[in-house]
């Protein structure tokens, strides 16, 4: 029963004035349908409304797959998006930590689900997140075949917002990564980065506010575009070139994806208890982003190398006897290797490192 105030109106409390707007969740749902549909691939006709996504594996051409899954999210980057009001481009950050971590396990991406979580829904903020996110999902070949969309006001405040991704992929039985036989002299490739990638975001901040530069200052690394803009640079996906070098070659033993951690913390992760890794830092080429980051903030190599992927996003280790081969197939999917160390008998550590960044 609800009590009348004597005007023959009740003061009974619905879910929009607790903060919540169902009619907004549904308006963003007939908003980014074009966008989902646009992610269809075999297997999946990328609808979404339902209670759950869909995918026919058989359909998508696997005869005995293993499912490979991973979940991540895009950390502090979300503050630079939120607070400069540019939201077009973190989705495909969102996908790309995800599908990234499946392509390292031989495995191709196949769908796709994501998580968005705000204090209140602003359609065109989240319009323009899953629109990040349909283009991150087009660049790996995978399907959007759901999401959330989750209003918690007094859980998160103001514009603020989170996300969260969740990719399958799939491999046929006996193809996956690493294969067995990594051994000392084995070439290890790198692929570039397109500048900071997803990680290292928080100390990010603190060196940016230590600057005491607002975002929309241009930015001392590239004075063509704005801090925020130039910050915000998405993440790159690997996947199409890696799953077409597959293809092409047999050569390739293991991949890395470089995140959090960098290189000592990821390298490791694919490697036998028996090698190690000998980087050659004179082969490595960072983006002005991360001199400019290494000055300000003084940070010292060891922790640069720690905290950002310095200019290589992925590691390819291939076959000493193939290595060539592993170039050539990775040239001609359009990326551009270069030649960053070699496996070797494994001392204390497991990744060494010869040279010295050119920060």
């Amino acid at each position: 029963m609800t009590a009348g105030n004597g005007n023959g109106q009740t003061d009974g409390l619905t879910y929009a004035q607790a903060g919540v707007d169902i009619d907004a969740g549904n308006a963003l749902v007939e908003t980014i349908k074009p966008l989902v549909r646009a992610t269809r691939r075999p297997g999946a006709d990328a609808e979404i409304g339902g209670f759950g996504g869909l995918f026919d594996l058989k359909a998508a051409g696997f005869r005995d797959p293993i499912l490979v899954a991973a979940n991540d999210g895009v950390g502090t980057k979300v503050k630079i998006a939120i607070e400069t009001n540019r939201h077009a481009t973190i989705g495909i950050d969102l996908v790309a930590m995800c599908v990234n971590d499946l392509v390292v396990q031989g495995a191709e991406p196949l769908f796709f689900l994501d998580y968005y979580a705000t204090a209140k829904l602003v359609p065109g903020v989240g319009a323009d997140i899953v629109r990040g996110i349909a283009d991150g999902c087009r660049q790996a070949g995978c399907a959007l075949i759901g999401g959330e969309t989750a209003e918690m006001p007094g859980l998160y405040e103001g514009a603020d917002y989170d996300l969260a991704g969740f990719a399958v992929g799939a491999a046929e039985r006996g193809t996956l990564l690493p294969k067995a036989g990594i051994a000392a002299g084995d070439a290890v490739l790198g692929l570039p980065s397109s500048g900071v990638h997803s990680n290292g975001f928080s100390l990010v901040r603190r060196i940016v506010a230590r600057a005491g530069l607002p975002w929309d200052a241009p930015a001392p690394f590239d004075a063509a575009r704005s801090l925020g803009e130039a910050l915000l640079e998405p993440t790159r996906i690997y996947v199409k070139p890696l799953l077409a070098a597959l293809r092409a070659t047999d050569g390739i033993r293991a991949l890395a994806h470089i995140t959090g951690g960098g290189f000592p913390d990821n390298l490791p992760r694919v490697l036998p208890e028996d090698v190690g890794i000998a980087v050659d830092l004179d082969a490595v080429t960072p983006p002005p982003v991360f001199g400019w980051l290494a000055r300000t903030g003084g940070v010292s190599e060891a922790e640069m190398l720690r905290t950002f992927n310095c200019g290589i996003g992925m590691v390819v280790v291939a076959e000493a006897a193939k290595a060539a081969e592993v170039e050539a197939a990775l040239k001609a999917a359009g990326e551009a290797p270069v030649r960053l160390g070699r496996i070797t008998p494994r001392g204390s550590e497991p990744v060494t490192f010869d040279g010295r960044l050119a920060l």
